[in-house]
């Protein structure tokens, strides 16, 4: 068998499609394939009615602890400094830093606990500007995953994969759903600066791993130059960048007519972005257009460049402009020593422009087409890590039960979904007995990640069963071959 010429054996998809296609109606099938970023995929999402058109995610990473937050155990405070009877950790793993305890203490929390709303929200007293919108959250408190460590638990949650490489959620989501905004990418990434944390964040959680490059997420920093290298250079004039750009996609342009590399295609697309952005970069984040009552709102942090709360901001001007995916990352939850100090710490750089961000999506009719979500990479032991003393305690990684909360974009507004054991230690069902879920079966009043995410992408109007890429003979998706839409959180 005689195969055709080295240039039409590299021939993708995508490329096969522009080349057929003939006349105004050929020309129109191509940028609809383009702008919907699907020409790739042997598989298209099956189209369900859209909650939400937007994402903002408050990622808190280090796993905040939720027995000090939203999950309340009078049960601890009863038998602070007790062992932790053996049968309820049963045969569940432990980190190496706890499993060379001789001791495993039961650890109350410090803090006060009160209902809150009509809900009856139980809340911790570290949390009052939550309190305001107890209502407004869908409380998932029984959270679960298998990740045990921060680097794959946070690599879990934002890629569908515990091991590196994947695409992240919001670079699926740009894939699936293109851009709503030519002149902004559909994926944009905020960092609380300068806050640092045991645990780093590297630039893959927000990758496009084997999609297009055009899909990864666009980190804007705080300062005079928001995305890097996006200005001109001295000497250097819009209309001449202009020019330079026309020469040189015509030069791509060539390349791609000889290799038809559609990394190529993708390079003259984010040139043509990096162009655009020159001036709705600037409008978008400048925040000296708010008002006082706005910075009022947010708290006082929200007029300093890079803090959470300035974050916070900015992702709801993004939302504004029709940003797809906001990814928002604040560290500092990893508390296993000194947690009463810490959290209080965190919460006072959170709390306030967390509840500002919903309060501020409402009063401007946008709380219910975007989704909002905050939480970590997993949750903390109900036992002290380390010693336990009256003014001092710290909590270990504790993957098997936590809490997220979810507002808007189609979310039950003022209910709490799942309970855990009055231990805080097991997901548990309504007459307090232990779970055991599985993510191969859904299991009601349980919630993995992969259930998460695939209630996330139904929420915007994807099948997660149908978002798929093919890789290396393989049909790839974001929740893998697990997932279920958990509709018990959607009204």
């Amino acid at each position: 068998m005689q195969l055709p010429p080295p240039t039409l054996q590299r021939l993708t998809r995508r490329h096969f499609f522009g080349s057929a296609a003939v006349g105004l109606g050929g020309a129109a099938l191509t940028s609809l394939l383009a702008r919907q970023s699907l020409a790739d995929s042997l598989t298209a999402p099956t189209a369900l009615p859209a909650k939400a058109k937007r994402v903002i995610y408050l990622f808190q990473s280090g796993g905040p602890a939720q027995q000090d937050l939203f999950d309340y155990k009078p049960l601890l405070n009863d038998k602070n400094g007790q062992q932790l009877p053996p049968e309820v950790r049963g045969a569940q793993r432990l980190t190496g830093m706890s499993a060379q305890q001789s001791s495993i203490p039961l650890a109350g929390s410090h803090f006060k606990f009160s209902q809150h709303g009509q809900s009856g929200a139980w809340l911790s007293d570290v949390l009052p500007h939550h309190a305001a919108i107890a209502d407004d959250l869908c409380f998932v408190k029984a959270m679960w995953t298998e990740a045990i460590n921060h680097d794959p638990a946070i690599t879990f949650f934002q890629t569908g994969s515990q091991i590196a490489g994947r695409p992240s959620l919001g670079a699926w989501l740009s894939y699936g759903l293109g851009s709503m905004n030519d002149n902004l990418p559909a994926f944009i990434v905020l960092v609380t600066a300068k806050h640092g944390g045991d645990q780093p964040l590297y630039a893959r959680l927000w990758g496009s791993g084997f999609l297009d490059s055009q899909h990864q997420g666009v980190q804007f920093r705080p300062g005079a130059e928001p995305v890097l290298y996006l200005s001109n250079p001295d000497g250097v004039c819009r209309s001449g960048r202009r020019a330079m750009l026309d020469k040189l996609n015509a030069l791509n342009q060539r390349q791609f007519e000889q290799e038809l590399d559609p990394e190529i295609e993708s390079r003259i697309t984010q040139y043509e972005m990096a162009f655009r952005m020159q001036t709705s970069v600037p409008d978008a984040t400048d925040l000296s257009q708010e008002t006082d009552a706005t910075f009022e709102l947010y708290g006082p942090d929200s007029r300093t460049p890079g803090t959470f709360a300035a974050n916070c901001l900015l992702a709801r001007r993004l939302a504004e402009r029709g940003v797809r995916f906001i990814q928002l990352y604040h560290q500092g939850w990893d508390h296993h020593g000194g947690l009463p100090a810490g959290i209080r710490n965190q919460c006072k750089e959170t709390d306030q422009a967390s509840a500002a961000l919903v309060k501020d999506l409402k009063q401007r009719g946008l709380l219910d087409d975007t989704l909002v979500i905050w939480g970590g990479e997993f949750g903390r032991t109900s036992y002290s890590q380390g010693a336990l003393s009256a003014t001092d305690y710290g909590r270990d990684h504790h993957p098997r039960c936590f809490t997220v909360w979810l507002a808007g974009g189609g979310v039950k507004p003022g209910v709490s979904y799942g309970r855990t054991d009055d231990y805080g230690y097991n997901i548990a069902d309504e007459s307090g007995r232990p779970l055991n879920p599985t993510k191969d079966a859904f299991t009601p009043g349980a919630v993995h990640v992969h259930d998460l995410q695939a209630t996330i992408l139904h929420q915007l109007g994807v099948d997660h069963t149908q978002l798929v890429f093919k890789h290396q003979g393989r049909r790839f998706r974001l929740t893998d071959v697990h997932g279920h839409v958990v509709h018990d959180l959607l009204t």
